[in-house]
């Protein structure tokens, strides 16, 4: 099971193990608090893209296909979120953007599904 989680919540049992999946550290934010078993900012959106994207909702269909188009380059990463699934069971991906319904770890969850 994946799924995702805002950064500034607090972290649960029921979360499993804790991906940070953006490029920046949430603002705010200590390590302790945080409770993350890894920080993978490998896998998030290019600076570019992040940048070009601002959380704007009006640009969120395209975001989703830009950054679905980088994921595809990030196979490794991909497998590497899979294979700690199969091994926790439960994987949260954590990210610190203020808009729960327009942001990356959406898009990567939607992509780990279909991922094989």
């Amino acid at each position: 099971m994946i799924k995702i989680k805002r950064a500034y919540q607090p972290a649960d049992e029921k979360d499993g193990f804790r991906i940070l999946v953006d490029r920046l550290w949430p603002r705010g934010i200590s390590k302790v608090k945080a409770k993350l078993d890894l920080w993978m900012k490998d896998i998030a959106p290019s600076n570019s893209l992040r940048q070009w994207f601002n959380h704007d909702p009006l640009r969120w269909d395209e975001f989703q296909s830009k950054y679905d188009e980088e994921l595809k380059d990030k196979k490794e990463f991909l497998k590497q979120i899979k294979d700690l699934e199969k091994d926790k069971s439960i994987i949260t991906l954590v990210y610190g953007a203020k808009d729960e319904e327009h942001n990356n770890a959406i898009v990567l969850r939607d992509v780990l599904k279909d991922y094989k």
